[in-house]
C-alpha cells in the first residue's frame, strides 16, 4: 500500500472530490425504495485529517434512526452499497445484522476518504424485495495481515481477511463489545495463533498493531508476538520491544480505549485514542517481530478489532481508525432518503421531522392518536363556542337598546325577533309571568311583594338554564388542557423506556441509536402540549365572553324586575 504521506493519494482525492458532485444526481437502481446517506466528515467540524486514507474498512451502524428496517428484508440481503458517485459498488460484509431489533453493523471497504471534507459519502441501498444476498466477501484495512473480530459463530477467533491463521481453540465473547461479540478474558484464558509467515515485521521492519481494550483490572499483557509486548501497567500501556520499554497514555477501568503501535523508519510510536502518548528510537538494527501471537495472559477485560500490518500506519490513519471504529459522532452522520428526497447537504428539516415519525413506536402512536382525537373536538367546541358567544353578545346589544328605549316594559318593540339573544329569552320568561296575572290588562291587580318575588324567581331560573347552555362542552377544553400534557408525557416515557429496553438488548450503547428513539418519544410531548396550548387560549377567551355576557344577563334581570315593580307594583 502507498503510505498516506505521499502525494499521489491526496492529488487522487483532491480529483475524484472534483470529479464527484456534491450531492447525487440520480438514483442508483430504482427498484430500491430507500437509501442511507454516510458521512465521513474529516472536516473541522468532523475529526480533522490531513492526509487521504486509502482502502479503510469503516464499520457502518445502521439503526432505526437512520434504516428502515421494516421496508427492508429481514435478513438485509437487499442491501448493497455504493461509492460516493452512487454508481460504483463497494464491497462489504455483515458483523450483525438484527431485523427486529433494528440494529445492524456492516463493514465497508472505502477506497479513498479525502483529507478535510465534509463530503466523503458512501450510500447504502435497500428495499428490494427481489434482490438476493451478495457472496460474503472478507472487508479488512488495506495492508493488514491480520484482523480478529472475535464474532465467529463458532467462536473460534480467525482471520477476518479470509487469511488461514486461526486460534487453536474457542474463545469466551461478550456479545455486547465495541461493534459486535468482543473477545472477554478472566485472567486465566489465553488466546493463541500459530505462527505465519506474513504476520511479521515487513521491509526495513516495518510493523503497525492496532486494538481497542476495556479492561476490568489494570493489570496484564494484551498482545505478545516474539520479541514485542503490549502490556496494561498500573492504569498506562507499556511497549517492550526487547531491550526497548516505553509507556504512556491512561487505561481507565471499564472504559473502551483504542491503542495503536507503529514500528519503522527508526521510531516506535505508542497511540492512545488516536492521539500519541510515547515514542522512542528504535536500534540501528531492530529485533524482527515474528512467531505465534499470544492474546490476553493475565488480562481481565474485553478485547476487540485487533489488525495488524506489515507497514507503517500514519498517525492520520490510527487517529481515523478510532474515530470510525468507535462511533465518534463528529465522524460519520447518517441521514435516510427516500426516492425524491432533498439531496445531501440540503438545511431543510423535513428530514428531522421524518425521521421523528419513522422512529414513532406504537404506544407513541395510540397516544398521538388520542390527542389527536382530543385536538379535534377542542377544536370543535372553541369554533362551535366562539359563534355562539359572539352571536349571543350582538344580539343582546341589540335587544338591550330596544328594552331601554321603551317606555312601556310590556311593549318592548321588536322583543320576539332576537331569537339568538339570551336577553330576550328571559325577557320572555319574566312576561310569561307577567301575563299569567294579566298585567297590562284592564281591571289588573298591581303586583305584590310576593309576586314579584315569583316573577324574578322564574327568571332567575332561566338565567340558571342560560349559564348552562353557554358553558355546555366548556369541560371538554378543561380535560384537553390538563388532560393533552400527561397524556403527551405518558407517551413520552413508555417511548424512552422501550428505546433503552431494545438498547439494552441489542448491545448498541452509541449515541446514534439512542437518539432517534428518544425524540421520536419527545414527540408525544409534544403533541401533548400542541392540544393543551390552543385550547388553554380558547378556553381563557370563552371564558371571559360567557363572564361578560353573564353579567349582562344578572344586571338585566335586575332592571328588568325593577322596572316592572315602578310599573305594575303595589303603591
Amino acid at each position: 500500500m502507498i503510505r498516506a504521506r505521499s502525494r499521489f493519494p491526496a492529488v487522487l482525492a483532491a480529483l475524484l472530490m472534483a470529479a464527484v458532485p456534491l450531492a447525487a444526481q440520480a438514483w442508483w437502481n430504482p427498484d430500491f425504495k430507500q437509501r442511507t446517506a454516510i458521512t465521513l466528515n474529516t472536516g473541522a467540524a468532523g475529526v480533522t485529517t490531513s492526509e487521504a486514507i486509502s482502502g479503510v474498512a469503516v464499520p457502518v451502524r445502521l439503526h432505526s434512526g437512520n434504516f428502515d428496517f421494516i421496508g427492508a428484508k429481514p435478513d438485509g440481503s437487499d442491501l448493497r452499497v455504493l461509492a460516493a458517485d452512487d454508481k460504483t459498488p463497494l464491497k462489504f460484509t455483515f458483523e450483525k445484522f438484527d431485523g427486529a431489533a433494528e440494529l445492524a453493523v456492516l463493514w465497508v471497504q472505502v477506497p479513498l476518504v479525502a483529507p478535510g471534507s465534509d463530503k466523503n459519502l458512501l450510500y447504502v441501498y435497500a428495499g428490494n424485495p427481489a434482490a438476493t444476498a451478495q457472496a460474503d466477501i472478507p472487508v479488512v484495512d488495506s495492508g493488514a495481515v491480520l484482523t480478529l473480530r472475535f464474532a465467529q459463530p463458532d467462536g473460534v477467533a480467525r482471520d477476518a481477511g479470509g487469511g488461514t491463521l486461526a486460534a487453536s481453540k474457542p474463545v469466551p465473547v461478550d456479545n455486547n463489545g465495541l461493534i459486535g461479540p468482543s473477545a472477554k478474558f478472566d485472567g486465566t484464558q489465553l488466546l493463541e495463533l500459530p505462527a505465519g509467515q506474513q504476520v511479521q515485521t515487513g521491509p526495513a521492519g516495518a510493523y503497525s498493531i492496532s486494538l481497542w481494550t476495556r479492561p476490568t483490572a489494570l493489570a496484564g499483557t494484551l498482545f505478545e508476538q516474539g520479541p514485542l509486548r503490549i502490556t496494561l501497567d498500573d492504569g498506562k500501556a507499556g511497549v517492550q520491544l526487547g531491550a526497548l520499554r516505553m509507556v504512556g497514555g491512561n487505561l481507565p477501568a471499564s472504559t473502551w480505549v483504542h491503542l495503536g503501535l507503529t514500528l519503522g523508519a527508526g521510531k516506535a510510536i505508542l497511540y492512545v485514542d488516536g492521539v500519541q502518548a510515547a515514542q522512542a528510537d528504535l536500534p540501528a538494527r531492530p529485533e524482527a517481530v515474528s512467531g505465534p501471537i499470544k492474546i490476553g495472559q493475565r488480562f481481565n477485560g474485553l478485547l476487540d478489532e485487533l489488525a495488524i500490518a506489515t507497514e507503517t500506519r500514519s498517525a492520520d490513519w490510527l487517529k481515523f481508525t478510532r474515530a470510525t471504529q468507535g462511533a465518534d459522532a463528529k465522524l460519520i452522520a447518517a441521514q435516510v432518503q427516500q426516492p425524491g428526497d432533498a439531496q445531501e447537504g440540503s438545511s431543510e428539516h423535513g428530514g428531522y421531522i421524518g425521521i421523528l415519525v419513522k422512529n414513532l413506536t406504537v404506544d407513541a402512536w395510540v397516544v398521538i392518536g388520542i390527542l389527536g382525537v382530543m385536538f379535534v373536538v377542542a377544536l370543535w367546541v372553541m369554533v362551535v363556542k366562539a359563534i355562539l358567544v359572539l352571536r349571543t353578545d350582538s344580539a343582546n346589544q341589540r335587544f338591550i337598546s330596544g328594552f331601554r328605549a321603551t317606555s312601556d316594559v310590556m311593549q318592548v318593540s321588536g322583543a320576539t325577533t332576537h331569537t339568538r339573544s339570551s336577553l330576550a329569552r328571559l325577557y320572555d320568561a319574566g312576561l310569561k309571568q307577567l301575563r299569567q296575572r294579566n298585567i297590562g290588562q284592564e281591571g289588573a291587580k298591581p303586583l305584590s311583594g310576593a309576586s314579584l318575588d315569583a316573577v324574578k324567581a322564574s327568571v332567575d331560573a332561566d338565567l340558571v338554564r342560560e349559564n348552562h347552555r353557554l358553558n355546555a362542552l366548556m369541560v371538554l377544553l378543561t380535560i384537553a388542557i390538563s388532560g393533552g400534557p400527561f397524556l403527551g408525557l405518558l407517551g413520552t416515557v413508555v417511548g424512552v423506556m422501550i428505546t433503552f429496553a431494545a438498547i439494552a438488548a441489542a448491545g448498541d450503547v452509541n449515541v446514534n441509536a439512542i437518539a432517534p428513539g428518544i425524540a421520536a418519544a419527545l414527540l408525544a410531548t409534544v403533541a401533548g402540549l400542541a392540544v393543551a396550548i390552543p385550547a388553554l387560549f380558547g378556553y381563557n377567551y370563552l371564558a371571559s365572553k360567557i363572564k361578560n355576557i353573564s353579567s349582562d344577563m344578572q344586571i338585566f334581570v335586575d332592571e328588568f324586575v325593577t322596572r316592572v315593580a315602578e310599573n305594575y307594583g303595589e303603591r
